[in-house]
Formats: structure tokens, C-alpha cells, sequence
């Protein structure tokens, strides 16, 4: 794994981990220990397949009830999750209609690091990953060498 500098004058020098387009990340805080994501620079935003979405009063707070299948094309393993609902938001899908989706802030851990995200849920059933990580989610965190794939050796 190759680990290249960055030099900014206004941040000091670090190290900066490659990983290639396709990685394997854990989402802890949903219970989802591993999920196959392609890492998406083009997107501005990262989204992960939800299903049963229903949003939820508690104490006050606006919560969202959500399922996920994590491993593509499998319906039998599901992971339920239930956390605070944080936004609503207008997201241009991969056809180019705008969609308004909920917006979670959770924890993603990727070679070694973790660290806060915030992702919209929407159904990903038809796409070729349940989950994409955008380009806000990886600022500053990652290089990316869109020859390699799955640099993590998470699975």
C-alpha cells in the first residue's frame, strides 16, 4: 500500500492512505460489519441501500426505522437499524432526477480509520453496490487509485 504526503500551508504534513475504487467498509453503528461500497468521486453525497424506511417520533426527535440487506443480490440477511433522522435532502440520482432523501450521520470505519459521515437512504436494489461513498465522506482522508480495488482486505 503506497502512502503518499500532502502539503498544505494551512494543515501540516500527512500521510494519506490509498484505497481503490471498490472497498469493503463497516457501518458500526447500524450493526453492519461489512458492506461491499464503491467509492464515487463524482458524487457529491454518499447514499446506502434502505428499505421499510418509517420515520418515528421519540422524545422529542424525529428518528428514522430503516432495513439493509449489505451483501448485493442476498434478501435473507437483513440488518435493521433505528437512529436520528438529521435532514431531509435533495439528491440528483445516477438518471438524473432529483429525489428528496432522508439524511443519517453514523460512524464508517475504512482501513483502520473511523470517523463521522452523513448518508442518504434510498433504494439501491437496482444498482450495482448498496452503498456509495462520495466525495464529502472521503475529503481529506484518502487517495484513490481507480485501478485497484478492495485495498482494505476487510473481508
Amino acid at each position: 500500500m503506497q502512502r503518499l504526503y500532502r502539503v498544505n500551508s494551512q494543515q501540516p504534513t500527512m500521510k494519506l492512505l490509498t484505497i481503490g475504487w471498490r472497498e469493503w467498509v463497516a457501518l458500526p453503528s447500524l450493526g453492519i460489519g461489512q458492506i461491499k461500497t464503491k467509492i464515487d468521486t463524482g458524487a457529491r453525497s454518499s447514499s446506502l441501500h434502505a428499505f421499510d424506511i418509517q420515520i418515528v417520533e421519540f422524545q422529542g426527535k424525529q428518528r428514522i426505522r430503516f432495513k439493509v440487506h449489505p451483501i448485493q443480490r442476498d434478501t435473507i440477511n437483513t440488518v435493521s437499524a433505528e437512529v436520528d433522522l438529521l435532514e431531509y435532502r435533495p439528491v440528483r440520482n445516477s438518471g438524473g432526477q432529483t429525489e428528496l432523501r432522508p439524511v443519517i450521520l453514523t460512524d464508517i470505519e475504512l482501513m483502520g480509520k473511523r470517523w463521522l459521515i452523513e448518508l442518504t437512504l434510498t433504494n439501491r436494489d437496482a444498482m450495482g453496490f448498496r452503498m456509495l461513498l462520495g466525495r464529502q465522506a472521503i475529503r481529506g482522508q484518502f487517495l484513490i487509485d481507480c485501478r485497484q480495488s478492495f485495498l482494505s482486505n476487510s473481508k
